[in-house]
């Protein structure tokens, strides 16, 4: 693929197509992978966490709403920022949200790696996650890119997984599994738990619904940016939440014994053999592969173009990150680098590995929500009682939400992703001459 300054890019996709989009990248089957640690962080009631979740989500899909009409140009948050409060900060977001984008193969390889040492357990997990990567790094570099049809037959396997578990759970119910009831109010509500203890697992779950913020990147693909996105964020967000939370519901109901999980990375493999046995784990595991396979060949090759984009900008050394294989027009050396940071699943669990990605999403989120309120409140002067509803109390209360579960991100992520927040803010002065000018702008778009 040539990249050239004068690449447009062409509005084909509608409301279906963008909402596929969002549902691909957000991969709900990723539910089950986090099943099993969230699960003992809420004490069963996942349920209620999602349901929270879904409400934090609400208010922050609202804001993309609203500034997706203002702005319908692709880069996402680092766009509204940059727009809306400075280019300074919307460099910082956009910097930030490089770490979801780099580490997201890493997520996939870890997921990879826990569901087949689970199945094969006399093989090491470190060579599934080393082949995985070899694998995923070898088809970036070849230039081999998942078409959209793909996105979507990946998409119908992981709903059918959801359906097969339903029913299965259902079944093993009426016979008397679990607790042998298809109504009950403990998934929701467990008195013993104290609210901070439920909270502290809200970030993990947020990162279940990242993808309604990946189709606001597809702006200037498609017909008619102002009205379809909008629709398409609210479907993405609510189709997203509610199988979350039905998910977790039948999974307590069936499985109510959950610290009796064996390995809770792999927990929600001992739910599928209990409801369906050795076909239904195969097939459990078979979908996994291919919805990680395709997030972590979208994820890296997105990586490797903002990258790429940064590289050509010089906002990073361009003989590196600016350079294209001769031979396979494709970013070589991002790839590579790539490759090289996803091998930290080697030694990263994925609740730190999940929290870590948490950390970019979550800080984009937080001000995208105040980049409404600089942009319309603000700017645009709309304060009449109905606009201070709209552009300052709803989103000033979705960044308090985002805020709120910001500080109680692992210690880890807040460590790791600080020392890359604190890296982008140093190299942000040496770019504008501490502040003197401007920040490059980088062309997501056309990467």
């Amino acid at each position: 693929m040539e990249y050239t300054n004068s690449a447009t890019l062409k509005r084909t996709l509608t409301l279906k197509y963008v909402v596929f989009f969002g549902l691909a990248f957000m991969a709900p089957k990723t539910f089950f992978s986090t099943y099993g640690v969230a699960v003992h962080s809420t004490n069963g009631m996942m349920p209620t966490a999602y349901a929270i979740a879904l409400v934090v989500m609400l208010f922050t899909a609202y804001s993309y709403v609203q500034l997706v009409k203002a702005f319908p140009n692709a880069g996402a948050a680092y766009t509204f920022t940059q727009k809306s409060i400075s280019p300074h900060i919307g460099f910082i977001v956009g910097w930030t949200i490089i770490i979801d984008y780099i580490f997201s193969p890493m997520i996939s390889a870890l997921i990879v790696g826990i569901s087949l040492k689970a199945y094969f357990p006399s093989i090491p997990m470190f060579v599934w996650i080393i082949l995985f990567i070899v694998i995923i790094t070898t088809v970036n570099i070849l230039g081999i890119k998942l078409a959209a049809k793909l996105n979507m037959y990946m998409l119908f396997l992981q709903f059918l997984l959801f359906v097969l578990f339903f029913i299965l759970s259902i079944k093993g119910l009426l016979a008397g599994k679990g607790t042998g009831t298809l109504f009950s109010t403990v998934p929701f509500y467990d008195p013993e738990i104290s609210v901070p203890t439920l909270l502290s697992v809200i970030p993990i779950l947020c990162f279940s619904f990242l993808g309604f913020d990946a189709v606001t990147t597809l702006s200037e693909e498609t017909k008619n940016p102002t009205k379809t996105l909008p629709k398409a964020i609210y479907y993405i967000t609510m189709i997203g939440g509610l199988l979350f939370i039905t998910g977790s519901y039948f999974a307590q109901l069936i499985f109510p014994e959950f610290h009796s999980f064996n390995n809770p990375e792999s927990a929600y493999l001992e739910i599928a053999m209990y409801i369906g046995g050795n076909i239904f784990v195969s097939f459990f595991v078979a979908v996994g592969l291919t919805s990680t396979t395709a997030s972590a060949v979208a994820s890296g090759t997105s990586a490797s173009r903002i990258l790429y984009a940064m590289g050509r900008e010089n906002v990073l050394p361009k003989k590196i990150f600016g350079y294209l294989s001769p031979k396979y027009r494709t970013p070589v050396f991002n790839i590579l680098l790539i490759g090289v940071v996803a091998l930290s699943a080697l030694f990263l669990n994925l609740t730190t590995a999940v929290s870590l990605i948490s950390f970019g999403a979550l800080f984009a989120f937080f001000f995208v929500n105040l980049s409404v309120v600089s942009y319309y409140f603000i700017q645009q002067k709309q304060r009449s009682f109905k606009g201070t509803i709209q552009f300052l109390i709803i989103p000033l209360i979705g960044a308090a939400l985002i805020g709120l579960f910001f500080i109680n991100l692992d210690i880890h992520s807040l460590i790791l992703g600080g020392t890359w927040l604190f890296v982008g803010f140093i190299y942000l002065l040496n770019l504008t001459k501490m502040f003197r000018q401007p920040p490059p702008e980088l062309a997501f778009e056309e990467a």
